[in-house]
């Protein structure tokens, strides 16, 4: 067996048999557009085609694997996209709705899923496999000590589940660590109900300072937190969703008259 050249921090999946597990995590019907995000050496490439969707985008930052696919697969060249995920405008397809998949290189999963999130109004389902920390921490719930800002984002728009855990020796070259891969379903959420970019910075500054109480780490946002407002005394990963929704409209609030 040929095996593929590490690049981008990439581990390459070699277990034809995970390739089809994750593939066939895709809920979405042959209507679907798909993106997938770095292919490679397309081993989840052959199975997506297999599936029939309507429209099949594959996004490949390397020369080497896009060239490859393309021997392989001629049939893409008009649709391969030669470009970093990360820059990528998904409007661009002129689709309202598209499923994201992909073996996400490890050192930029985080930025992948907040380059999801940009697009959540047209990203309706994404299957990925990431480090299992970063699964753990996207699905912890409030109160858990891996909750954080990807744990709240995603949350607020999407419902996630870990789907099953990949070991080392699937890879090439093995990782030192566990993988996992998780599914994201879009919830009913359309927008929240406040203001929304304000809510993107409340949760990223809090838990910027997660040791600190939610009045102390909000004193860049705000300058007079003399309010006695009940979840001022409490910590960013105490906090569900709902309640940073409240939190925002708060802030929102004090913005206004302060």
């Amino acid at each position: 067996m040929v095996r593929p050249k590490k690049q981008l921090g990439q581990h390459f999946l070699t277990d034809p048999s995970i390739a089809k597990r994750i593939t066939d995590s895709l809920q979405s019907g042959s209507s679907q557009t798909v993106v997938e995000v770095g292919p490679g050496k397309g081993i989840l490439t052959r199975l997506i085609l297999e599936r029939g969707f309507r429209r099949f985008i594959p996004v490949e930052i390397d020369r080497e694997s896009t060239a490859f696919l393309l021997r392989q697969w001629p049939e893409l060249s008009d649709e391969l996209v030669s470009q970093d995920f990360l820059t990528l405008d998904l409007n661009r397809f002129g689709e309202p709705s598209l499923a994201v998949i992909g073996n996400f290189p490890y050192n930029i999963s985080g930025p992948i899923f907040f380059h999801i999130l940009k697009h959540r109004d047209i990203v309706h389902e994404v299957v990925g496999m990431v480090q299992r920390e970063v699964a753990e921490r996207i699905v912890a719930p409030p109160g858990s000590r891996t909750y954080g800002i990807l744990s709240v984002l995603l949350q607020a728009y999407y419902d996630s589940v870990i789907l099953f855990r990949v070991k080392p020796g699937s890879f090439f070259p093995p990782p030192k660590v566990t993988s996992a891969v998780l599914r994201l379903s879009r919830n009913q959420t359309e927008t929240l109900a406040c203001n929304e970019e304000l809510f993107f910075r409340v949760v990223k500054t809090t838990f910027q300072q997660r040791r600190k109480t939610i009045r102390n780490s909000l004193r860049t946002i705000l300058l007079n937190l003399s309010d006695d407002f009940r979840l001022l005394s409490m910590r960013p990963e105490q906090l569900s969703v709902s309640e940073f929704v409240e939190l925002t409209n708060w802030v929102d609030r004090q913005r206004e008259t302060g």
